[in-house]
């Protein structure tokens, strides 16, 4: 089965990041999970992750204070931000600092699945159409170089 991409889930409750982790693998992505919220930065900085289940608080930091530091080293990561302790507060804050996504513990799987499938495609539509630009851009640049080159 193809990979339909990589998430990391970074949670201090092992329940949580295993069966989360055994649940995503079932459905095709590739998964790897962190206990804390420095070897999540250390993950997301090795490899390269589409998406980022980021618990609220950590032993080590906040959630949102590790947002901030991914966002500033993988700013096309998707984060999404998952609590046990919800709070409008969190949530704008959480929104604020770049999360993508806030959802509520305990998970309703089949919701966070949809919201993670959801932005992932989102993700892809925007990296064709990325591609597309650069394609169209090399194309008219060789265009141009190839007219001087002519004019000369």
């Amino acid at each position: 089965m193809e990979r339909k991409g990589s998430i990391l889930i970074v949670d201090d409750d092992p329940s949580i990041r295993k069966a989360l982790a055994a649940i995503l693998e079932e459905k095709g992505y590739g998964v790897e999970t962190a206990d804390t919220g420095r070897k999540g930065i250390a993950k997301s900085k090795s490899k390269f992750h589409n998406l980022a289940l980021i618990d609220i608080r950590l032993p080590d930091m906040e959630g949102t204070e590790l947002l901030t530091q991914m966002k500033q080293t993988v700013p096309e990561m998707i984060k999404i931000m998952i609590t046990g302790y919800p709070s409008l507060q969190n949530a704008v804050e959480a929104l604020n600092r770049g999360a993508n996504a806030y959802i509520i513990k305990p998970l309703d799987i089949d919701n966070a699945l949809s919201i993670i499938e959801h932005l992932l495609e989102k993700q892809r539509e925007s990296l064709k159409m990325t591609q597309e630009k650069i394609v169209e851009y090399i194309e008219t640049r060789a265009k141009q170089l190839e007219q001087e080159g002519l004019s000369r």
